[in-house]
C-alpha cells in the first residue's frame, strides 16, 4: 500500500545531482549519531503507525490527500541542497521553479499578469491577501460568509481590520442579498468569497457577487484553498462552473497545492491579478538582495525563509501532470467529484438518511434520520464510531440546523447547530471504493 518503488527510483536522480557538483574538492560530511540512525528510524516508523490511514480509500474523512510520488521524490532530492527561497543566494534554481509553477497556477485561474508566490499554507496565503486588502482600503471592513474558514476572522483580528460576517443560504453559500444589505451600509473595502468551504465544499456565487461589485466598489478576494483546482474539472454543475470561471475577475486568489495539488504539507499559494501590489511589500534588507538584480521572492512575501524543496516538488508535479483541461491531472479531480456524486445518490435514496444538498465539489454531507436535531447529532456520532470500528474513517461537522430543516421541515429543531457526517472523497481511487464505503455505512447505520 505504501510506495515501495520510492527508493528504487531515486538512485539515478541522486547520481545526477551529485554529478552537478562533481567539480568540488572531495570532503566528508560529519554525521553526528550516524550509527544510531537505523535504530531511530525504526522507532519513528513504529510511532508513525499510530495514525489514521490517510493514504487509503477507506479514509474518507478530513481533507488529507497523499502527495504524488514525484512530489515526495522531488522534495527529498531538493532536501540534499536544502534551498531557501527567500533570496536567490539561498535558492537560485528553486526560486526559478517557484516562479514557473506559480505562473502555471495563475494561468489556471485566468490571470494573464500576476504577482504571487508559494506560502506555508492557506492561512499564511490568506493573511497576505487580506494584508494587501487592508493596505489598499485602510479602516474599511473585510466581510466573509458565515461558512468561510474561521481564519479570516482571526486574520483580520491579527491585522486590526474590522470584520463582518455575511449570512449563507441553505446550501452553505454566501447570500448575495445579505451581502448587498451590508454593502448598502457602507464601509466595506473587501469581500472574501469562498470556492470550496471546508465544512461542505460550497462555492460562493461569484457571478452575483461580481454584479454587486459593479454597483458597490470593493476588492474581491477568493479563498480557493480547497476548491481552486476544480477549475480544471469538466463535470461540474452549471452554477459551480460559472462561479469558478469567474475567479479570473477577482483581485486575488489563494489555492493550496497541499490539498488537491498532490503536494506535501505545507504548500499554499497567493496570487494577485495586479502586479503593482508588489510595491506594498517594499522593504530594506542590508545583506539579502544584492547578489542578483532579478526579483528575489522575499521582496514580494511577508514570510522570510521558505523551503525551496516545496517549489521543487510542485514544479516536478506540474512537469509530470500539466494543469490542463482534460489532462491526466484534471481527470483525477473529475474522478473525485464522480465518487462524491455516487455516494450522495446512494445516501439520498436511503430513507434512513438525511441529505441536505448535492455536493458542489467532492465533499459529501449527510446525517442519520431522527425526529430532532438532538437525536440526529447523537446518531451521527454513533455512526462515526461504528464505521471506524469497521475500518471506515469519516469526519463530523457542526452545521446550521437550517441546512437540514429547510429540506426536512418535520425535523424538530432544538439547537442552532446539528452534528452531521462529512466525507472529503479527494482521492481518485475513492471512485472505485464507493460501493465498499456504502456497504460499511449501511452496517453502521443499521
Amino acid at each position: 500500500m505504501l510506495d515501495r518503488d520510492f527508493f528504487a527510483r531515486m538512485p539515478a536522480a541522486f547520481q545526477e545531482l551529485e554529478h552537478a557538483f562533481a567539480a568540488l574538492p572531495e570532503w566528508e560530511a560529519s554525521v553526528p549519531g550516524g550509527a544510531r540512525i537505523p535504530e531511530v528510524l525504526g522507532e519513528l516508523a513504529g510511532r508513525l503507525g499510530d495514525n489514521y490511514p490517510y493514504f487509503h480509500p477507506l479514509y474518507a474523512g478530513q481533507m488529507l490527500k497523499p502527495p504524488h510520488p514525484v512530489a515526495r521524490m522531488a522534495y527529498a532530492l531538493a532536501m540534499w541542497i536544502n534551498p531557501n527561497n527567500h533570496a536567490l543566494d539561498g535558492g537560485r534554481a528553486t526560486s526559478r521553479m517557484e516562479k514557473e509553477a506559480v505562473a502555471e497556477l495563475a494561468a489556471m485561474f485566468g490571470f494573464p499578469d500576476h504577482l504571487g508566490h508559494l506560502a506555508s499554507g492557506g492561512t499564511m496565503a490568506n493573511l497576505e491577501a487580506l494584508w494587501v486588502a487592508g493596505r489598499l482600503h485602510p479602516g474599511m471592513k473585510i466581510v466573509a460568509s458565515s461558512q468561510a474558514h474561521y481564519t479570516h476572522q482571526r486574520i483580520t483580528g491579527v491585522l486590526g481590520i474590522p470584520f463582518a460576517e455575511v449570512a449563507c443560504d441553505r446550501r452553505g453559500r454566501m447570500d448575495p442579498d445579505a451581502l448587498e444589505a451590508l454593502l448598502r451600509q457602507g464601509g466595506v473595502g473587501s469581500v472574501v468569497a469562498t470556492a470550496g468551504t471546508t465544512a461542505t465544499g460550497a462555492v460562493d456565487p461569484l457571478p452575483e457577487i461580481l454584479q454587486l461589485r459593479r454597483r458597490y466598489p470593493f476588492r474581491l478576494h477568493v479563498d480557493a484553498a480547497y476548491g481552486g483546482y476544480f477549475t480544471l474539472a469538466g463535470n461540474l454543475a452549471a452554477d459551480t462552473r460559472a462561479a469558478l470561471d469567474s475567479i479570473r475577475e477577482a483581485d486575488s486568489v489563494v489555492v493550496d497545492p497541499h490539498k488537491h495539488g498532490l503536494q506535501p504539507y505545507g504548500c499554499g499559494a497567493v496570487l494577485f491579478r495586479d502586479p503593482a501590489v508588489g510595491t506594498l511589500y517594499r522593504h530594506e534588507s542590508p545583506y539579502t538582495y544584492f547578489t542578483s538584480r532579478e526579483l528575489h521572492l522575499g521582496e514580494i512575501s511577508l514570510e522570510c525563509s521558505r523551503p525551496g524543496a516545496a517549489a521543487a516538488a510542485l514544479w516536478a508535479t506540474h512537469r509530470l501532470l500539466p494543469l490542463t483541461h482534460g489532462g491526466e491531472f484534471a481527470q483525477g479531480i473529475e474522478a473525485c467529484r464522480r465518487a462524491a456524486l455516487d455516494l450522495h445518490a446512494k445516501l439520498r435514496d436511503d430513507p434512513a438518511v438525511l441529505t441536505p444538498f448535492e455536493p458542489q465539489l467532492d465533499i459529501v454531507v449527510w446525517a442519520p434520520r431522527g425526529t430532532s436535531t438532538t437525536e440526529v447529532s447523537a446518531r451521527s456520532r454513533q455512526v462515526f464510531e461504528r464505521a471506524a470500528a469497521l475500518g471506515l474513517h469519516l469526519a463530523l461537522a457542526q452545521l446550521p440546523a437550517a441546512f437540514l430543516s429547510s429540506k426536512y421541515p418535520e425535523l424538530r429543531v432544538e439547537q442552532e447547530l446539528v452534528t452531521c457526517l462529512r466525507s472529503a472523497l479527494m482521492k481518485p481511487e475513492h471512485e472505485a471504493w464507493v460501493e465498499r464505503i456504502w456497504e460499511i455505512l449501511r452496517k453502521s447505520t443499521g
